[in-house]
């Protein structure tokens, strides 16, 4: 076994094992009692329910993690990968159809290993808890509709890194990154328009007092957008969620049916606000930014084990190909990735707080903020009390209790 095999191993089994050791902390960091200022929306049994739900998450989440590395592990030492690429060389197609073919049915049989998992955390543990709301044909055609678009957008992307790696010389990274920010863009300008509306039913709110509200506040800080969408979220979760999507004139504020249904108006545009805040601090700017860098970190990288004998060696190939090199290079990828992550999700963090004064600094009252998220934990039976490790390695957002915290030592607007 070579030094390139050790690291993916144990990169691989250590991330596992933390995952485990995390998820036990956080189930053992439950606690029973129900923290101070969060009565006035949660009772005893609304608290109880939440905690419940998380264990249940947390658990089932255990199972998942070991049925993948183990699946993985099989896969690897069993030769998976040198056999689906023997079967695919065999069909003698080009080398960029092969790689599309070999990406795709490890895609697939990615998706087959999941499948059971996710149908049971949405008909069995979603339904448990109250949150689902679609049916198995609602499923059924959402997953055909996923596979379509991954072929349609996945296909041309796949051929077109394969393509600047195989025929671009030592600037291949350079050119791969390039075409993939010039994808990225594409996809955000089109997707409120042609890709959202394949999923979820877009209407527009209607003219009244909330829409006026909206349009008062945002006109008041000067953000402009398309329009205001209801989407049709209740067809599949009583989960909530409000959101900005797009560029330029394709921008356009999406509130969910439910968040409608959970929340009085002066909630929503303090929500509503928090987002705006996220625009207006430029965080959606200099998180693009940084995943553009991320990319292009990856990309250089990656070309540095293009056709790596020994990265080839470890996953027991025959042949060297590029797009087997992009594979086994995203497992190489996991120690750095681990590296990232929490600082990424740190900076994420940063921007939330950012977010909320905003809000409280252009809007009347931080009470609406406060109790719109105390609803949104509510509702979403969120975990109020996360293990600190937890929240530093995956939490993208403060805990409920940081964020009231920290709203409540802000000045509101005079």
């Amino acid at each position: 076994m070579n030094i390139l095999f050790w690291i993916i191993f144990i990169a691989i089994l250590f991330e596992f094992i933390l995952g485990v050791i995390v998820t036990i902390l956080n189930i053992r960091s439950l606690n029973t009692t129900l923290p101070e200022g969060i009565n006035d929306i949660y009772d005893a049994s609304d608290y109880k329910k939440s905690q419940e739900y998380t264990l249940t998450r947390s658990k089932f989440s255990l199972v998942i993690n070991f049925a993948q590395i183990t699946a993985l592990m099989i896969f690897w030492f069993s030769g998976g990968f040198n056999f689906i690429d023997q079967i695919i060389r065999a069909l003698e197609f080009h080398e960029i159809v092969n790689g599309i073919l070999f990406i795709f049915i490890l895609s697939g049989l990615s998706m087959l290993l999941n499948l059971p998992f996710d149908l049971y955390g949405t008909f069995i543990i979603e339904e448990r808890f109250g949150f689902n709301k679609t049916t198995l044909s609602t499923y059924f055609i959402d997953t055909l509709k996923s596979l379509i678009l991954s072929l349609v957008i996945g296909t041309p992307l796949i051929a077109g890194i394969l393509f600047f790696f195989a025929y671009s010389g030592t600037l291949a990274w350079l050119y791969a990154w390039i075409f993939i920010i010039i994808i990225s863009l594409i996809i955000q300008v089109i997707a409120p328009i042609w890709i959202m509306p394949i999923f979820n039913k877009f209407t527009p709110l209607e003219e009244g007092k909330l829409r006026n509200l909206i349009i008062d506040y945002t006109d008041s800080v000067n953000f402009t957008f398309g329009n205001i969408f209801i989407i049709d979220g209740s067809k599949r979760s009583n989960h909530s969620n409000a959101f900005f999507t797009g560029f330029g004139k394709t921008k356009r504020i999406a509130l969910f049916d439910t968040l409608l249904e959970q929340l009085n108006e002066q909630e929503i545009v303090s929500v509503i606000a928090h987002e705006v805040g996220h625009s207006k601090k430029k965080h959606i700017i200099t998180s693009t930014i940084l995943s553009i860098i991320n990319t292009g970190l990856m990309f250089f990288l990656l070309s540095l084990f293009i056709e790596n004998n020994l990265l080839f060696e470890v996953f027991y190939m025959e042949e060297l190909s590029i797009y087997a090199s992009i594979i086994f290079f995203g497992l190489l990828f996991t120690p750095i990735n681990l590296l990232l992550s929490p600082t990424l999700q740190f900076i994420s963090r940063k921007n939330e707080y950012e977010a909320d004064k905003w809000s409280i600094e252009t809007t009347t009252d931080k009470n609406n903020l406060i109790s719109g998220l105390k609803k949104l934990a509510a509702k979403n039976l969120s975990n109020l009390s996360p293990h600190p490790l937890l929240v530093f390695l995956e939490y993208s957002h403060p805990t409920i209790l940081d964020r009231i915290k920290a709203i409540n030592l802000l000045k509101e607007k005079p």
